[in-house]
């Protein structure tokens, strides 16, 4: 079967051809390149320029002269290494309640098919439809009530409910070939075992996807935070640039943004095989 395309074969072939296609494309790639990647660059050497230069109108495309001291300065005076640990600790521990507890659920409602599994599966569903925001409170009273204030479990726990990751999986569970899990029945593999050494290395796109959906959630997650951690010290760094930016400089507040944001960045560039391998996780074939 042939695809149309908006030169036909004949055109390709000739040299003009050719040169027309590769030089769309390759403006096509720079101009779409350009658009993403410059408001990094604008970041970045926005941090290098003097305060000065920085609100300066026509804005300057390269600093006059380099200044590494702004990323120095947020290192010290923001005390970035302090609130980007408390960020890991509270990420890392919603990243693995979330996949220890959604992967559980989604298995149980896939395979195990439990009474009334359905109603509950809707029910889950239909917390995706409530307005985040009108679940603050109750989530607020409920922590304050449990002692977990400015305690990472306030972050973890709450994280746990993630009915879109949880359908998400089940959803890819669903699409798992039944004759694999019915061979581990044959031979001897109980459910436990069946969802530790088979179902879960056939879902490492979607456990991917899931992973990294869970960790940026909570990293550049503000408001809850906010409301936990009223202690300065344990606040993760998304609260801690709002809360420590007064009184300092625009460009050493810009400094410590990019500090922040090269965590997410580098995870992305190391998990990005995994992301496009998830993309295409419910086409699964049986």
């Amino acid at each position: 079967m042939s695809t149309r395309t908006l030169l036909s074969p004949a055109a390709l072939a000739r040299p003009r051809g050719r040169a027309v296609y590769w030089s769309v494309f390759t403006g096509t790639v720079l101009l779409f390149t350009l658009a993403f990647l410059f408001p990094v660059y604008w970041m970045v050497t926005g941090a290098m320029k003097s305060p000065d230069e920085v609100v300066r109108t026509p804005p300057t495309l390269v600093p006059e002269q380099w200044h590494l001291s702004g990323y120095t300065d947020a290192w010290d005076l923001m005390q970035l290494p302090s609130h980007l640990w408390n960020t890991v600790v509270q990420a890392a521990g919603a990243w693995l309640f979330q996949i220890v507890f959604c992967t559980a659920a989604a298995y149980a409602l896939s395979k195990l098919r439990p009474v009334f599994g359905n109603v509950v599966l809707g029910g889950i569903l239909a917390t995706l439809m409530v307005p985040a925001q009108a679940l603050v409170v109750p989530k607020y009273l409920t922590v304050a009530d449990l002692g977990l204030l400015n305690d990472p479990l306030a972050i973890w726990l709450p994280a746990v409910a993630n009915a879109f990751n949880l359908y998400l999986l089940k959803r890819f569970f669903d699409q798992l070939p039944r004759d694999v899990l019915e061979a581990a029945e044959i031979d001897g593999a109980g459910k436990l075992r069946t969802l530790w050494s088979i179902v879960l290395p056939m879902s490492r796109p979607v456990l991917g996807v899931v992973s990294i959906f869970a960790l940026v959630a909570v990293w550049q997650d503000f408001l809850w935070p906010l409301m936990v951690f009223s202690d300065t010290d344990k606040q993760p760094i998304s609260v801690a640039l709002v809360q420590l930016s007064q009184n300092i400089q625009l460009t050493v507040l810009i400094a410590a943004m990019v500090i922040a944001s090269i965590p997410m960045v580098a995870m992305f560039l190391v998990f990005q095989r995994h992301i496009i391998a998830g993309i295409g996780a419910g086409s699964t074939k049986g």
